[in-house]
């Protein structure tokens, strides 16, 4: 019977003691809530400019309501109805991108590192002259960090990103250029910016919009081929005499893209393969851009040099020496020349 009393007794003083605990813990969780709450309604803001660092991300059509509640929901502000009362007094201008603020930030201070251009956070990026659009992709997944599928989807869906539907794809549209690309910006929304940038430089350039296509074309091979500045000019001059007088472009760049390859020569089989960038086979232009040309190379296609010739070749790849020749006995000199520099240089890629 005793034993039975001890056992109960026991188990009394272990509910007891649970219940204290619990007890004494929701005395604490609530004794914290009305502290909390007593320092919001004696305290509604924070002091000065903060401290630490987190990102604020807003979106276009954002209205001041849903800043206000980001910015309490980061830590950056204190008191959802301060930092409101303070976007209706000051009626501040709030832009789309992704800002760097403090955590524990004075409300009106808060707003005027959103106004400020030094908080706003940027990926910046440098597409080079002359890339395949899928070297592109890769440096824009590399320095932007967007996901190299949606990039390549965006691409191939290409005339939801502003290329014309009349193209065969976005190559030769994605202008080379630096850029400052949002840290939150999508896949189309970038290669939709590089394509209006390529727009911007045709217009300004005073390229009507049906001759695009054309002078992108040309613009493109023109950036593969030249290998020194004067000579843009040069071998734009070549391929426009070539056209005129109704004789193939027989550009190895031209070949190489449309076979997959990357070398600056060819082989008989790829001069020899049917497809619409072999310009060893197919008159006149490619069907499509093989690179991304810059205002350079644009420019050079629009105002070629004075001259009559009707080859080129480079003759020493290291310092980019090219040979312009009106005949073909000129020419097959410069072509021994060019083979005499390779037999030197074997395995010389640039």
């Amino acid at each position: 019977m005793q034993k039975k009393l001890r056992r109960r007794a026991g188990k009394f003083v272990a509910v007891f003691l649970v219940i204290l605990l619990v007890g004494g813990a929701a005395a604490f969780i609530e004794r914290k809530a009305i502290a909390t709450w007593i320092d919001s309604a004696l305290n509604p803001d924070y002091a000065g400019s903060g401290t630490g660092s987190v990102s604020i991300v807003i979106k276009p059509g954002d209205t001041g309501e849903s800043v206000a509640k980001a910015l309490v929901a980061a830590g950056v502000v204190k008191d959802f109805k301060t930092i409101f009362a303070a976007i209706l007094k000051t009626n501040p201008m709030f832009y789309p991108g992704t800002f760097e603020l403090n955590k524990s930030m004075n409300s009106l201070e808060a707003l005027k590192m959103l106004q400020n251009p030094d908080a706003h956070v940027y990926k910046k990026v440098t597409i080079k002259e002359g890339l395949r659009i899928s070297n592109v992709l890769s440096v824009l997944h590399r320095d932007v960090g967007i996901d190299q599928s949606a990039l390549e989807s965006a691409a191939k869906d290409f005339t939801s990103i502003g290329v014309p539907s009349s193209e065969v794809s976005a190559e030769g549209w994605l202008f080379p250029a630096t850029y400052n690309f949002d840290p939150a910006s999508d896949a189309k929304t970038v290669l939709a910016t590089m394509v209006e940038r390529a727009k911007q430089e045709l217009t300004s350039q005073g390229v009507a919009k049906k001759d695009w296509h054309k002078v992108l074309v040309l613009a493109s091979i023109i950036q593969k081929e030249a290998r020194q500045t004067p000579d843009f000019y040069k071998v734009s001059r070549v391929f426009q005499n070539r056209i005129k007088e109704g004789i193939l472009l027989q550009s190895d760049a031209t070949v190489s893209y449309g076979s997959g390859g990357t070398t600056v020569t060819t082989t008989d089989a790829e001069r020899a393969a049917t497809n619409g960038y072999n310009t060893y086979v197919k008159p006149g232009l490619p069907v499509g851009a093989i690179s991304g040309p810059g205002a350079l190379a644009i420019e050079a296609a629009l105002k070629p040099a004075k001259g009559d010739w009707l080859y080129f070749c480079a003759v020493n790849l290291k310092t980019g020496e090219t040979v312009f020749s009106s005949t073909q006995a000129q020419h097959e000199v410069a072509v021994s020349q060019f083979r005499k520099w390779m037999r030197e240089n074997p395995g010389w890629n640039g």
